[in-house]
């Protein structure tokens, strides 16, 4: 276990960073959008939280060197589905680099034009609400417009692999 010292400073290896990191379990979600020059896009991400209950708001974040950067950071709409533990492969489809365009048998259209997966846990349709710098990630908060949800089992991801509750 790597400990620092109260005002020592340490480089850290990003690869045990990440490693650590991984040690804590989160669900799945695809982030979509319908983009009036690429189309309906969707991309794989663990990074989604709850913000507020008051305005209603989330939050998820994207590398700076996302293809679709800019796509997702100046939308004016976008959708958020959880995935159940039975979409393992969708997850892995939307993660890969180049491969973000939304077919059409994984979606229907959610209630601002957004991409809804088909069977998802819950979905939420959000106006963009903020765009803060995060690093070599851009969060973005969304306040939710519109929800819905059912009762089944996630998507876990653990250390660089999918879980399933026991």
């Amino acid at each position: 276990m790597a400990s620092v010292a109260e005002g020592a400073l340490m480089t850290m290896d990003a690869g045990d960073f990440r490693q650590a990191l991984g040690q804590f379990a989160t669900g799945v979600c695809l982030v979509t959008v319908d983009d009036s020059e690429l189309g309906p896009l969707a991309t794989t991400v663990n990074s989604f939280s709850s913000v507020s209950l008051d305005p209603p708001l989330v939050l998820w974040s994207i590398q700076n060197s996302s293809d679709h950067l800019a796509v997702y950071t100046e939308c004016q709409h976008f959708g958020i589905s959880v995935l159940s533990s039975e979409q393992g492969e969708v997850s892995s489809q939307y993660a890969q680099r180049g491969g973000h365009g939304a077919q059409a048998e994984h979606f229907t259209a959610g209630p601002k034009g957004e991409p809804k997966l088909i069977d998802a846990l819950a979905h939420f349709t959000c106006a963009a609400y903020a765009v803060h710098p995060g690093g070599d990630h851009q969060i973005i908060v969304g306040e939710v417009l519109q929800f819905e949800s059912v009762e089944a089992d996630p998507l876990i991801f653990y250390s660089g692999g999918y879980r399933a509750l026991s």
